[in-house]
């Protein structure tokens, strides 16, 4: 294959065409190991050992480092690498191999981020929030019920409240304009206009003759 491009991504490191299509990134150092340079055929045994063994292992390392910083979802850490330039199989073999050794568990994930998020966001909000990270509804479902097994049973109408009381939130205060804004803003906060209404019909005593929405 012809080496029809190499452009520079940073002191060290090079993005490589072949044929005008993106291949892969390098480290100069790379380059001058393979004798890479724009122009030229690209020996098919160079570009085999590339893609099976130099990028793989590469990888391999850059997610362990990544792993180090922070706890990723399988989805996030193959973003991640594909965004580092690695290819989508290269990248799913890094993922494949920090997941053999546990470094990446999208169970677990789901079950942390419920445990931290359960007393400051809705159910509905939570799940949103781990299915745009990747995590399938099912493994969502179950540290859910995990943690509700163990006890823990999140109290979305105490959340209601303390955001009523965050925001200063007076019914007999607000307009109809505030008032549609505060029910807009708990819809999308993932909370049942039915369980705002009730919360504020208990807690508050503002509605009069005036019930919600009228």
């Amino acid at each position: 294959m012809k080496v029809t491009g190499i452009e520079e991504v940073s002191k060290k490191r090079t993005r490589v065409y072949l044929d005008g299509t993106f291949a892969f990134v390098l480290y100069k150092g790379e380059l001058r190991k393979y004798q890479i340079r724009e122009g030229m055929e690209l020996e098919e045994e160079a570009l085999w050992e590339l893609q099976t063994k130099v990028l793989p292992k590469r990888a391999k390392l850059r997610a362990m480092n990544l792993l180090k910083n922070r706890q990723y979802t399988e989805k996030q850490l193959m973003d991640k690498l594909q965004l580092g330039g690695y290819s989508q199989e290269i990248a799913q073999e890094a993922v494949e191999y920090v997941k053999s050794y546990h470094y990446v568990d999208d169970a677990r994930y789901a079950y942390d981020y419920v445990a931290c998020q359960a007393e400051r966001r809705s159910r509905k909000e939570i799940e949103q929030k781990l299915m745009q990270r990747g995590i399938r509804r099912e493994l969502i479902g179950s540290a859910i019920e995990a943690l509700e097994a163990d006890g823990f049973v999140p109290d979305e109408a105490a959340m209601i409240r303390r955001l009523l009381e965050k925001k200063q939130f007076t019914w007999q205060e607000a307009d109809d304009k505030g008032k549609r804004r505060i029910y807009a803003y708990f819809y999308r906060k993932g909370f049942s206009p039915e369980l705002v209404r009730q919360v504020m019909e208990d807690s508050y005593d503002y509605y009069g003759d005036n019930e919600p929405g009228n």
